[in-house]
């Protein structure tokens, strides 16, 4: 094991000392050693530098409620097991829980090139040529940001499962402002995926620092969006992320175990079209939100959320399958071993349909091509949602003219998912990011374009 055999064997046998008591209904421990590089680079000077490694222990306990503890001292772990222990004691809520067989396994996501084996000075260097490339008359400001990270993670439980998993992630993204009088305008691209270098080398990045910053520049003389309810096609990533937002956190079971979604009580319903289809999938080989098992030792899982335009399921841990008597599907995830495990998404899409991208075009009169992501608010509680797109397109009788800028969809979630018209058949789930709920977790989104109805605005 990773902390020394000696070090481990001797947290094992604390572990299983304190698990066998007669109150303790559920422990489980995660014992985490995590290598990271950050790298920021701003007009080719180096903003920040940080290249590290902390090992660090979380137990959670269940007497009537939970209670958590965590350190990086490893040599405190039995403090932390009594710590948990004390305040699991305290907690008068009355939870369950469901039980799942005993796992022993070992996982290593493989990488082609090792993170470690590429120098700090090389990514360094790759920053700075990037962002030297997009020099140009009206850019302003030029960004890289560069992160990687190793995990490796044991995990047990006192179901007797005991699971070693090893995952390397890397997340880069490139950005440009640029500047014209007064007007502003920002693109970015971000890339990411679990594995080695070999994320980094399978981009062409200085290519895209061209497209970012001529995107940033176009933007300058782009018009601004119409405004009013018509039909809006999202690309890939704007319909990935809207899925993700708006649909996915409204499945999470917390959610709805706490009355705080739109889609409590609507398993079996029709909420969508016939035709859509929405996955949550940590399986999938190489995505920035794969992995074999989520932190509470259940195997990652591809769920159906919406078969045909019907919910069929809610994303699950442990405690919210157990209350509404569900199996649970893998989706229990922590930023680390120092917060407890939430419900949250993994790489969420909408499976392809059977639309050519050039037909969705020809079913448009009058409407706006909506492409990329640039944040948004989604209220799961009500359904309602606003996003930004990072540009757009007037298309008329099926074809794409005018550039614009600064524009955003708004409208209701169940809305949305009725008007839709048309699904392509150009699947892409390659948008890496974080999610966060309090707590950050890498995750991927995807989808085919998209053509429905919303509400278009500008967006400031």
């Amino acid at each position: 094991m990773h902390l020394g055999c000696n070090v481990f064997d001797n947290v094992l046998k604390i572990f299983e000392r304190y698990q066998n008591l007669d109150e303790i209904k559920f422990m489980d421990m995660r014992i985490e050693r995590i290598k990271f590089t950050d790298i920021r680079i701003e007009n080719e000077d180096i903003g920040s530098l940080e290249s590290n490694e902390e090992i660090g222990i979380g137990v959670r306990v269940l007497i009537k409620g939970w209670g958590f503890a965590s350190t990086n001292d490893i040599s405190k772990v039995e403090d932390v097991i009594k710590m948990a222990i004390k305040m699991a004691r305290t907690s008068s809520a009355e939870i369950s829980l469901s039980s799942h067989d005993p796992i022993v396994d070992t996982v290593e996501v493989k990488q082609e090139i090792n993170l470690l084996d590429v120098d700090l000075e090389e990514k360094v260097r790759l920053g700075i040529e990037i962002t030297k490339s997009m020099d140009g008359e009206k850019i302003k400001t030029r960004k890289f940001s560069y992160s990687d990270i190793i995990v490796e993670k044991t995990y047990l439980n006192s179901e007797g499962s005991h699971i070693e998993v090893k995952i390397p992630r890397v997340y880069f993204t490139l950005s440009a402002v640029a500047k014209s009088g007064e007007m502003m305008q920002n693109y970015w691209k971000s890339f990411g995926g679990t594995g080695g270098w070999e994320i980094v080398e399978d981009v062409d990045p200085i290519n895209w620092a061209g497209v970012v910053s001529k995107k940033a520049v176009s933007l300058l003389s782009a018009r601004s969006p119409p405004s009013g309810k018509m039909p809006v096609l999202m690309d890939q990533e704007l319909a990935g992320v809207f899925i993700h937002e708006a649909l996915g956190h409204a499945v999470e079971a917390d959610s709805v175990k706490q009355g705080e979604s739109i889609l409590a009580g609507m398993l079996g319903k029709r909420i969508g079209v016939k035709g859509l289809t929405v996955v949550d999938d940590p399986t999938l080989p190489g995505k920035f939100g794969s992995y074999p098992y989520d932190d509470e030792g259940i195997p990652g899982k591809r769920v159906e959320i919406v078969k045909d335009g019907i919910l069929v399921n809610y994303l699950t841990d442990r405690e919210t399958s157990s209350f509404l008597n569900l199996e649970p599907n893998g989706h229990g995830r922590a930023q680390n071993y120092a917060h407890v495990p939430l419900v949250r998404m993994s790489n969420t899409y909408i499976e392809p349909g059977d639309w050519k991208f050039e037909e969705i075009l020809e079913e448009i009169k009058f409407g706006v091509y909506m492409i990329g992501d640039k944040g948004g608010q989604v209220d799961v509680a009500n359904g309602t949602f606003i996003f930004g797109a990072k540009e757009g397109y007037i298309v008329e009788n099926g074809e794409i003219k005018d550039h614009i800028r600064d524009v955003s969809l708004s409208g209701n979630i169940l809305e949305i998912l009725r008007n839709i018209k048309a699904i392509g058949n150009d699947l892409k789930i390659e948008f890496p990011g974080f999610c966060g709920k309090g707590q950050w977790v890498p995750v991927d989104d995807g989808s085919p374009h998209v053509l429905t109805e919303a509400v278009v605005g500008g967006l400031k």
